[in-house]
């Protein structure tokens, strides 16, 4: 009886000082609702993205180099002394004009020999022509004189031709370079006299990798910038080498640029884009928010305060974001956390909303 009693009493006795205690833990369980997997009735925290109509470009992006439109080393076509430059370092110059002479005194002397040569043996010619015609010689005399001729003449013609080969012309209008030699000096036909430039237009080379080839062709619009210059510049693609290089797996790309004020110099590192293709209004959401599965891909949306399963099919991929075919619309909010833990129904709430990528708390 007296054990009996004592069971019935002392929770009559501590009841009074345990239940504040209980109260107070019950009602702190129900302030703190724990992130995670949403265990029970308690909701998952989670982001949003609503989303909205965006532009996506397919880039490709690529680095190059500025090459001259034309580029020479000026050189000799024979050997002898350098004995004319008549040019200036770093001016214009007009194609055929004459920069540089060697020393062709014994090619004019053995020229005038046979200038004289030609003129007798042409008046030889007449006379015979004429004796011919009133058939006071044969044939066969007239014919030795009249080949003599053509045989002094091939000589004036070839003669001349060494004479020309002493001056150095130009090939093409540009601008002369600084000059690596001077009068006086013997020049033979490895010897470099200056470097003659063309620089408008200009010519940009860069690679694309080889995935790309069937999608750039000759007239295919190029936008390349130049480190220090603000200003972004344009060329067009008139040229693509027919072989990939094996090493790179890329295929190299010629455009041209007008560079009409010339304010582009060859030789500079260009960054290079080209714009594939581009969308106005696309369904575009971020990368790391799609689900890949064995037989497609899925997301989650948050639909009247929970988490539903959509699959979609994807098109356009940038760095960041994935075009969305089908299964999305614009103003669905995407959940783009937690994505190991979201599964169809469960409930969600949303801490963060992203609009317009601003960041918006939320307590939804």
């Amino acid at each position: 009886m007296t054990i009996a009693a004592g069971v019935v009493i002392l929770p009559l006795i501590f009841y009074p000082k345990i239940k504040p205690l209980w109260n107070k833990a019950s009602e702190g369980g129900q302030l703190m609702p724990q992130r995670g997997a949403g265990r029970g009735n308690q909701p998952l925290f989670a982001s949003g993205y609503v989303i909205i109509p965006v532009q996506m470009s397919e880039m490709i992006r690529s680095t190059g180099t500025l090459l001259p439109d034309e580029e020479v080393e000026l050189t000799f076509e024979t050997q002898g002394k350098v004995v004319g430059i008549y040019f200036d370092e770093g001016r214009r110059v007009k194609k055929g004009e004459l920069l540089a002479k060697l020393n062709d005194a014994p090619l004019q002397a053995q020229l005038l020999k046979l200038q004289a040569q030609h003129k007798l043996t042409e008046e030889k010619v007449f006379r015979q022509k004429q004796l011919l015609d009133r058939d006071a010689i044969s044939r066969e005399s007239y014919d030795q004189v009249a080949t003599e001729l053509q045989t002094i003449e091939a000589d004036i013609k070839l003669l001349e031709a060494r004479i020309s080969e002493t001056e150095l012309r130009a090939p093409f209008d540009g601008i002369i370079g600084l000059r690596l030699i001077s009068e006086g000096a013997y020049a033979t036909t490895q010897t470099p006299l200056a470097r003659l430039v063309k620089i408008s237009p200009l010519k940009l080379e860069f690679s694309i990798p080889e995935r790309y080839a069937g999608d750039v062709s000759p007239g295919f619009p190029v936008k390349f910038s130049i480190d220090g210059i603000s200003k972004e510049f344009q060329a067009d693609v008139y040229a693509i080498d027919p072989k990939i290089e094996i090493n790179t797996r890329t295929i190299v790309v010629r455009a041209y640029y007008p560079n009409k004020n010339e304010e582009l110099k060859p030789g500079r590192f260009t960054s290079v884009s080209l714009l594939l293709s581009q969308i106005d209004n696309a369904v575009a959401v971020p990368s790391e928010a799609l689900i890949p599965e064995m037989n497609g891909v899925k997301v989650f949306v948050y639909r009247n305060g929970k988490a539903e399963q959509v699959r979609v099919t994807t098109g356009l991929r940038t760095e960041s974001q994935i075009e969305i075919k089908s299964g999305l619309k614009f103003g669905d909010t995407l959940l783009t956390t937690a994505i190991l833990q979201l599964r169809q129904g469960i409930p969600v709430k949303l801490d963060t909303l992203i609009i317009n990528n601003e960041n918006l708390r939320t307590n939804l």
